[in-house]
């Protein structure tokens, strides 16, 4: 799509020179496609600094795009697109890595029943040090400035027609066809239909020592967003009772995990689960304590038992052998270990 005369000196990719406001430009650019029951991200980060920094990895200029994971990279050193993913390497034309990097911005669509995605609005969003200053809201057709030194800039720019027109056309059509073609061509990854979790309830140590802490750990599901729950016979947990997130992380084979954790009294017979909700894979997966034994102990105190009981067992039969040969010393470093 080539760009207007007017809107050279803006595109991401471009040198940036522009106003004397975006030196060290760092332009953050992302799309987002939302639906009840697929959701994808796709984001292009292009970053400019203004002198070269001296560090390995940092250089004057990078793109970078993701498709919820990295898709493809470029920098000013290598002055190449490199495919990050197989699927890229092996589905797209070779003029594509030859081509600049796209310009697609924060955008929400919704995902319809027959695939399509539908546009739901957008914003192209640039930052400075790490700050927002300036974004085009795509809903209202006007720029919005952040900070009080880029207020002519946006006033200057809601006066350009063609820009405002040109960033409009951009979010709604160009973005969504790159989001359509890299999801055709299986940038959802072999996860793409959704992975239902495996799902671990198990107990760690507490520092207090009447306490330990039950730990719920959902892994192996994909997409990314889960809701979990820990439930206390019918009653869910939330922070009001100590419940504590390590919030969702990736696993090497691009699926993720989450582990939720709260303490509770080593006394306590309560029925505990752990229920993790994807709605990608339409299937609810669970996790439940096992019940208390008649006595009121559990089976983690029999497998306990046991296990002391055996030791106490070695430690006498090791101590006979020990009398026998006369090397008590042995038997008293082997019972310690």
């Amino acid at each position: 799509m080539p760009l207007p005369e007017v809107l050279k000196e803006v595109s991401c990719a471009a040198t940036l020179p522009f106003d004397s406001t975006f030196a060290n430009l760092a332009h953050d650019c992302s799309l987002l496609c939302v639906s009840l029951v697929k959701k994808h991200s796709l984001t292009y980060i292009y970053t400019a600094i203004s002198k070269p920094m001296g560090y390995p990895g940092i250089h004057e200029f990078t793109a970078m795009g993701l498709l919820d994971d990295k898709i493809d990279y470029h920098d000013s050193e290598n002055q190449v697109k490199v495919p990050k993913q197989s699927w890229m390497k092996e589905r797209l034309q070779q003029d594509y890595w030859k081509k600049g990097t796209h310009g697609c911005t924060a955008l929400l669509g919704n995902v319809q029943d027959d695939g399509s995605i539908k546009f739901n609005r957008g914003m192209d969003m640039y930052n400075y040090d790490g700050r927002d200053f300036l974004l085009f809201d795509d809903g209202n057709g006007v720029w919005v400035a952040s900070v009080e030194p880029v207020v002519t800039t946006k006033r200057k720019w809601d006066g350009v027609l063609v820009l405002k027109e040109y960033t409009k056309g951009y979010l709604e059509n160009e973005c969504i066809k790159w989001l359509t073609e890299f999801l055709d061509y299986g940038g959802g990854g072999e996860h793409s239909h959704g992975s239902k979790p495996e799902v671990f309830l198990y107990t760690t140590k507490s520092k207090v020592k009447s306490n330990v802490v039950l730990n719920c750990l959902p892994t192996s599901f994909y997409p990314k967003d889960i809701i979990v729950q820990i439930k206390q016979n019918d009653h869910v947990l939330s922070k009001l009772d100590g419940l504590e997130t390590s919030d969702v992380r990736p696993n090497e084979d691009d699926t993720f995990q989450r582990r939720d954790h709260v303490k509770i009294l080593k006394s306590d017979v309560s029925t505990y689960s752990c229920e993790p909700h994807v709605n990608e894979t339409n299937v609810n997966v669970f996790c439940v304590s096992p019940p208390p034994d008649e006595a009121g102990g559990s089976n983690t105190a029999i497998i306990i038992g046991a296990v002391i009981a055996a030791l106490v067992l070695v430690g006498v039969l090791v101590l006979v052998v020990s009398k026998i040969t006369g090397k008590i010393g042995r038997w008293t470093m082997l019972y310690n270990l």
